[in-house]
């Protein structure tokens, strides 16, 4: 592919923030190192992520796939858990320089898609191209039929994802609002702390809603605008 931004297989939008800069590691400071290196075609051609929901797998999986863009490569983001997916999505992928597969829980027990991804990754490492794949659970757990793909998967090197402390969250909600130009109280920040899901997915979710509301409105980001997006009446007057 080419062009400025990573080509999807699906009309799917990368949101604005996944950079690997822009990735608060906490505890995951050495996945971070790794998954850099890759991107920059430095590290090892094959990484796999897993971990909780919320834990950034996704953001790492596109913030990649930027950066090899950016650096005039090719690469493909593959997000199989969405529904209504074909194996054939998988041909011809070797073509890049780098495919992301992101939910590859997702295909644990199809024959069709476990022998899919198989191919690929062979594909892949005969065209010496790199893969970054991510999943709910540690690898050695997922209940695949093919034992031939459940070996490739623990053939590189393998990395959990761990959740942000609370203080990283909040300098995440801190700084990607500077990055928005828009400034959080302490108390505004403690609000959604103590009343809103504290992984990043949400609390930047909710940045962004509360960003559009305030300009909408004409409005500093404050507790009841939060109270108001929470209830899901960001419309009412």
């Amino acid at each position: 592919m080419n062009g400025p931004t990573p080509q999807l297989h699906l009309p799917l939008e990368l949101r604005p923030e996944p950079t690997l800069e822009s990735y608060r590691p906490g505890p995951n400071a050495e996945v971070l190192d790794a998954v850099s290196a890759l991107a920059r075609g430095a590290g090892e051609p094959y990484l796999l992520l897993f971990g909780a929901s919320g834990t950034g797998k996704t953001h790492l999986l596109q913030a990649s796939c930027q950066t090899v863009v950016r650096s005039g490569r090719q690469a493909h983001f593959v997000p199989l858990g969405m529904a209504d997916l074909d194996p054939a999505m998988l041909e011809n992928l070797e073509q890049m320089d780098l495919v992301a597969i992101d939910d590859i829980q997702c295909i644990v027990g199809d024959p069709a898609w476990e022998r899919a991804l198989f191919d690929l990754f062979n594909r892949l490492r005969e065209q010496g191209r790199s893969l970054l794949g991510a999943t709910d659970a540690a690898p050695d757990s997922l209940p695949f039929s093919l034992p031939d793909l459940a070996s490739r998967l623990l053939w590189g090197p393998r990395y959990r994802l761990l959740p942000l402390s609370d203080l990283d969250c909040e300098q995440l909600l801190l700084e990607s609002a500077r990055g928005r130009g828009m400034r959080l109280t302490p108390e505004l920040v403690r609000f959604i702390m103590s009343h809103h899901a504290r992984d990043p997915a949400s609390l930047l979710d909710l940045l962004a809603r509360l960003d559009s509301l305030s300009l909408r409105e004409q409005r500093q980001p404050s507790i009841p605008l939060v109270r108001r997006i929470m209830l899901g009446s960001e419309d009412a007057d």
